[in-house]
């Protein structure tokens, strides 16, 4: 079993940044992906950002050349650094961990931008 916690959400001006992170922690675990998603209020939740184990990378096109997602595997960790963030970025968003070909999610964290 793989926990997740995310941090860094909060409120935010148009044009400023946050940076997200999602600790995973557990027993015996070996990561493949780690990725993000969002839920706007009112809509689906949608596929954000995703790094796989050797650092590869895919973004949405909504958020190419503002967001970037990093990971730490020594600390099993995944970040999303997000600039220039507009008020349609607004969501909780939800961190995605597949270890041992399982999915897990995190709790999620509000991000609101204010224009």
């Amino acid at each position: 079993q793989v926990q997740l916690v995310e941090s860094g959400g909060g409120l935010v001006q148009a044009g400023g940044s946050l940076r997200l992170s999602c600790a995973a922690s557990g027993s015996s675990f070996s990561i493949n992906t780690m990725g993000w998603h969002r839920q706007a209020p009112g809509k689906q939740r949608e596929f954000v950002a995703i790094i796989s184990s050797s650092g590869y990378t895919i973004y949405a096109d909504s958020v190419k050349g503002r967001f970037t997602i990093s990971r730490d595997n020594a600390k099993n960790t995944v970040y999303l650094q997000m600039n220039n963030l507009e008020p349609g970025d607004t969501a909780v968003y939800y961190c995605k961990v597949v270890a041992d070909g399982m999915p897990y999610w995190g709790k999620g964290t509000l991000v609101t931008v204010s224009s």
